[in-house]
């Protein structure tokens, strides 16, 4: 039998995402080699194969062809539009393509980054075998993602479900489509396909849809969704899931009883789950955290000396711009010898639905508990001009400040451009802002973004009886 090749390394990665590549790009920044070593998705990872690029282009499309049939001003007539539903996906899968080359496979030329396609484990000792290749690393960084989590409901596992992965790739549009999941993700599919055509219907558990956001937030897009005919169920537990004549049908308990629902196709968005199985974590002694997620410190160092987590597997903030900044982190604190940490309270993340949903900071539930005495004001997006000036107002905004220091603690948004909106109130939060100081701040007009200012001057005023250009 022929001997494992062995080759030192300073940095040996398993996962090839957002926080792999970050880290190894950092890492040749600084000077030092590394090897991503990659058996999951496509080299990219989640965001660019099957999250964020491929959907938030998808919800595009479904955007431009279900708004322009009802145009916003009347000197526009409506009109009959066309979608070749088919063309999208194809197009989409273009998309993925040149992204995945531009943005992953051509920045890696001329730097000291090894990119390999095989399995990897992690041995004992900072060591990791690929095929017949065992690489000994100064450090280890484990970014190997997450994968959609499946639900232990009756009948499920047997009735053909999708996931936001495969039904990304069917060609043909469903008729009917149950989502299992009103989070960010249930969604942003359940809008995206509704635009394109199909009828849709939530199935939510928790008493509302996006029930991790403000209460005033989960009511305004529950609004929006339904106004364009999206059915949700909130408050429904579903208890079987199983054929009945070639369709999926789902038993919903509620407080009234249990209500059959049934459609063409099934949506299984009800979270994600790490891959962390199957790689050597526990034989090389690192801890696992209840659900599988990879327990770590402050500076993602895991129970193993010169071994590190990174991204969805770790389990802090399942976003691309996390696993990117917290991979960036690894390699500086384990090249460099830096002890960086990461203020989670300070990451914004938004919905793209359609209005969007924005926030960064605490909510005011998770200020009271952290002791902070709050007060909050939420204004509706009517009384933002520009709202009002485009014909959209749709939408509201909430700020969570404390009320001894008039700190701003959070600060989230349901508006068109709420994405791009929060940036403001995330800088206002790094910097410690106080309503005052937003208050003094001059902001364009009009803009969606002076809806910040509006809010912080309805913590003196009635804006009801204000003037737009309060000061």
């Amino acid at each position: 039998m022929a001997r494992s090749r062995t080759d030192k390394v300073d940095l040996a990665i398993l996962g090839g995402g957002a926080a792999a590549f970050a880290a190894a790009i950092r890492a040749d920044e600084l000077g030092f080699r590394s090897v991503i070593i990659n058996s999951g998705l496509p080299m990219g990872g989640t965001c660019v194969n099957v999250g964020c690029i491929p959907s938030k282009f998808l919800l595009e499309a479904g955007n431009e062809y279900f708004y322009r049939q009802s145009p916003q001003f009347a000197c526009n007539l409506p009109g009959a539009v066309r979608c070749d539903f088919t063309e999208a996906i194809a197009n989409k899968d273009q998309m993925v393509h040149q992204l995945r080359k531009e943005n992953y496979l051509d920045v890696l030329n001329g730097r000291r980054v090894e990119y390999i396609e095989v399995k990897g484990t992690l041995l004992p000792g900072r060591r990791v075998k690929a095929n017949g290749r065992v690489l000994e690393a100064r450090h280890v960084l484990i970014a190997t993602g997450a994968s959609p989590k499946i639900p232990p409901i009756e009948g499920l596992a047997g009735i053909g479900y999708l996931t936001n992965r495969t039904l990304m790739q069917r060609k043909e549009l469903p008729r009917e489509l149950l989502v299992l999941g009103g989070g960010p993700l249930g969604l942003e599919f359940a809008q995206m396909y509704a635009h394109f055509g199909s009828t849709v219907t939530i199935l939510e558990s928790a008493p509302r849809i996006l029930p991790r956001a403000e209460p005033e937030v989960s009511e305004e897009i529950a609004h929006c969704l339904k106004s364009e005919g999206v059915t949700i169920h909130a408050g429904a537990r579903v208890a079987r899931v199983h054929r009945m004549g070639g369709r999926v049908a789902c038993d919903l308990v509620n407080e009234k009883g249990t209500v059959p629902c049934e459609a063409e196709d099934i949506l299984v968005a009800t979270g994600i789950g790490p891959n962390s199985t199957g790689i050597g974590l526990e034989e090389a002694g690192v801890e696992l955290m209840a659900g599988g997620y990879i327990k770590t410190d402050a500076h993602l160092q895991t129970s193993v000396p010169g071994v590190w987590a990174a991204g969805d597997v770790a389990g802090k903030l399942a976003l691309e711009t996390v696993a990117a900044k917290e991979g960036a982190v690894v390699a500086m604190n384990a090249l460099k010898g830096e002890s960086r940490t990461i203020d989670y309270d300070l990451v914004p993340s938004a919905v793209f639905t359609n209005p969007q949903v924005a926030s960064v900071g605490l909510t005011d539930a998770e200020a009271a508990q952290r002791g902070y005495p709050c007060e909050c004001r939420v204004i509706d997006m009517k009384r933002v001009p520009k709202a009002l000036t485009v014909g959209d107002t749709r939408g509201v905004l909430k700020m969570v400040a404390d009320a001894k220091t008039r700190r701003i603690l959070g600060v989230h948004i349901v508006s068109p451009i709420a994405a791009d909106m929060i940036h403001s109130a995330a800088y206002a939060l790094r910097g410690r802002l106080t309503i005052e100081d937003i208050i003094d701040t001059v902001h364009a007009f009009p803009t969606f973004s002076e809806a910040l200012k509006i809010a912080a001057e309805s913590f003196h005023h009635d804006m009801s009886r204000m003037s737009c250009c309060i000061e």
